[in-house]
């Protein structure tokens, strides 16, 4: 009939299906030699068909595979001409003609590649959460903490800024650890109103919600048009929430958890699809710092627990049965917080212990087995003589006799451990004093502080090299411009004489650094003999303002001398040279027509660390009316180069030296150097020397 519309043959179809397939077919005869390929199978060996056509099987394969055995699905590797290779899936139809058979492949390259690449990804974010899991678990300072996982939760996520946000009882709160880049604007310690954080939202978060927002700004965000202004100042794209849940030991928490604060990242610079994987870290890491909260809160309160125990067990005492009902309870939960304790000391990278009034070992952690080959159960109830050993005892001995008299200790010595290498260690020991002053034994921690006095030694070593090499040139030049600025050897233009003092002013200065710089060295070397005789407190005091007179004169400081005469046991140059050095201070840091004010007194007697006598002290103050030291500032100037305001010291020649060295000369005497302050008001430098009393009194040597 004319019109009518011919219909495809079986023969067509297969040979479209054939042409047209995106999976490579092959057919191959009894010896594996390729029969026919279609396109697909060209693109997927990467060559032309001609290329395919009666070659081996095998030859594009990157193991031989035993054709022999009938396998329904399985893999191979094909070769590619470029030298890569690729991953096939196959199906296998023998004899669908005979001796003629049929294979279907499919590439998995693309597939295999990003399941690994996915692997990998999971397994490096289990190893950084492990990384920071240890960071958390080794420190017990909570800020450090706070501040280790923001950091490491931002080079995981590749966030822009990662925060942990405190929750407050009020429902305000405030950012209190951050990790930003420096292009977007810090969160940190900023209080936000209870508005931004309303209670329906917090009893959400109570229960475990966590919220992933791709987009702030997306309908499905549901968040108030007030909450989005708010992400807008702060340029917040997208934001990934996870509550902290703390597990609380207070005896007020009805439900175990209670919500501490949220843990939070953001995405500023664009919308951002968060993974599966991103949010199991986050709560991961969320749950971590959870157990530390709980850890520090068990530390700051154990002291209080064990009162409040141990005032229930004596009420307990008036009845029988409940004083045993009671006493069971106290048992476990001490069990229960000394487990903790020694998980959390064993933790630790220092040695911890116990030791009771008969110097026997009660607890240490497993440090020791580190350290000194020694297990907890050789070391327990063990004297330290026994531990030890007669030698190391006798260097120990003295400390452990003051710790069990009352008073906290700390050394330095040298030890030995079980891998044959000597190491310095810091040791302090921490009497445990009963309400009624009684000592019950004494807390020992050692720490390992031998790379810090490596470092001190070479600091040391290099300082001193480098002082020396420069103290004779710099002489040598300073004479240089002190012989021009006569004349001698010609007039100069009266800028040359200009730079000539300026050349001749910072060579004085660089040569009272070398100078100081050596004092100090060959003071804590212990190269210097104080030479300690009777000495007036008056004469020093006189002498010192003497020698700063000139300088307060001419920067208009007034210098005055409060009544005081006193003897004390010191060396007379090094202790003027205090005075004037903290002379030298007041005056350069004082506002014009102000006055500087020296002054002497007796304080309060003092124990000798014998405990024997008894030995009066001197107080030595200098105060001036400048514009006063900040208070976390008070200890870290009597170190070297430290300097309160470093840019104004330069403009006063100062070299950062001066208090260094003055603490040195002062407890050289036995004596302690301090600073008080007030911001703006002034500042008041004291230090104290041992009163000589001539009427039957033993020299203070």
């Amino acid at each position: 009939m004319a019109g009518k519309k011919k219909s495809p043959t079986k023969k067509s179809l297969f040979e479209a299906v054939f042409k047209n397939s995106v999976e490579a077919i092959m057919i191959l005869d009894s010896r594996d030699h390729i029969v026919e390929v279609n396109f697909a199978a060209c693109k997927l060996f990467g060559v032309k068909k001609k290329k395919l056509l009666d070659r081996v099987m095998t030859d594009f394969l990157e193991s031989p595979l035993n054709w022999q055995v009938v396998r329904e699905r399985a893999e191979m590797q094909i070769k590619q001409p470029q030298g890569g290779m690729k991953i096939v899936e196959y199906s296998q139809v023998k004899d669908i003609l005979p001796h003629y058979n049929l294979l279907v492949l499919r590439d998995l390259t693309n597939f295999q590649r990003a399941a690994i690449a996915e692997l990998n990804l999971h397994h490096r974010r289990a190893e950084l959460l492990a990384e920071v899991t240890l960071k958390i678990r080794q420190s017990l300072q909570l800020k450090k903490i706070l501040q280790t996982t923001v950091s490491e939760v931002q080079k995981i996520l590749q966030a822009d800024r990662v925060l942990i946000y405190q929750v407050f009882a009020n429902g305000t709160g405030m950012s209190i650890s951050e990790a930003v880049l420096p292009e977007f604007k810090p969160i940190l310690e900023v209080e936000f109103p209870e508005e931004v954080f309303p209670e329906d939202y917090r009893q959400l978060y109570s229960q475990g919600r966590v919220r992933a927002i791709a987009d702030v700004r997306a309908a499905d965000a549901n968040l108030a048009e007030c909450l989005i202004e708010f992400m807008d100042e702060w340029q917040i794209k997208a934001k990934l929430i996870v509550p902290i849940l703390q597990n609380s030991q207070a005896q007020n928490e009805v439900n175990g958890d209670r919500l501490w604060g949220l843990l939070i990242a953001h995405q500023c610079q664009a919308t951002r699809q968060w993974k599966d994987g991103e949010l199991e870290l986050m709560q991961q890491l969320a749950n971590q710092i959870g157990i530390a909260l709980s850890q520090a809160e068990l530390l700051e309160n154990l002291e209080g627990l064990v009162a409040e125990r141990t005032a229930k067990l004596s009420q307990a005492n008036r009845n029988l049965e409940q004083e045993i009902s009671d006493r069971l309870e106290a048992e476990a939960a001490l069990r229960h917080s000394e487990e903790q304790l020694r998980l959390i000391a064993n933790g630790l990278p220092v040695l911890i212990a116990y030791v009771d009034q008969q110097q026997h070992y009660r607890f240490n952690n497993e440090a020791y087995q580190i350290w000194l080959g020694l297990s907890p159960t050789e070391i327990n109830n063990s004297h330290l003589l026994k531990v030890h050993g007669e030698q190391e005892y006798q260097q120990i001995q003295p400390h452990v006799e003051t710790a069990l008299k009352g008073e906290t200790v700390t050394y330095e010595r040298d030890l030995m451990l079980q891998d044959g290498s000597m190491h310095s260690l810091n040791v302090t020991y921490i009497p445990h004093i009963q309400e009624e002053e009684l000592v019950q034994g004494f807390f020992a921690l050692t720490s390992d502080i031998s790379d810090r006095k490596a470092i001190e030694r070479m600091k040391d070593e290099f300082i001193s090299v480098v002082s020396h090499e420069l103290r004779t040139p710099l002489t040598s030049i300073h004479s240089s411009l002190k012989i021009l600025a006569t004349g001698k050897l010609g007039s100069l233009s009266s800028k040359g004489q200009r730079m000539l003092k300026i050349a001749d002013e910072q060579t004085e200065r660089l040569v009272r650094l070398v100078n100081n710089v050596l004092d100090l060295q060959r003071i804590q070397s212990g190269a210097v003999k104080m030479n300690k005789q009777a000495c007036h407190t008056r004469e020093l005091i006189v002498e010192a303002v003497q020698t700063m007179q000139t300088l307060a004169h001419e920067q208009g400081i007034r210098l005055l001398i409060e009544p005081g005469d006193f003897v004390v046991w010191a060396d007379r140059d090094y202790i003027v040279q205090t005075l004037t050095n903290l002379l030298s201070n007041a005056i350069k840091f004082s506002p014009l027509n102000s006055a500087v004010v020296l002054s002497a007194a007796t304080m309060p007697q003092q124990k000798n660390p014998d405990q024997t006598s008894t030995r009066s002290y001197i107080t030595f103050a200098v105060k001036d009316q400048g514009q006063g030291i900040p208070q976390d500032r008070l200890e870290t100037i009597f170190e070297r180069f430290q300097q309160v305001d470093s840019s104004d010291s330069r403009k006063k020649g100062g070299t950062g030296l001066g208090l260094a060295i003055c603490r040195q000369i002062v407890e050289g005497h036995g004596g302690q150097i301090w600073a008080e302050s007030c911001w703006s008001r002034g500042s008041t430098f004291y230090f104290t020397l041992p009163e000589l009393i001539p009427s039957g009194s033993d020299r203070h040597d």
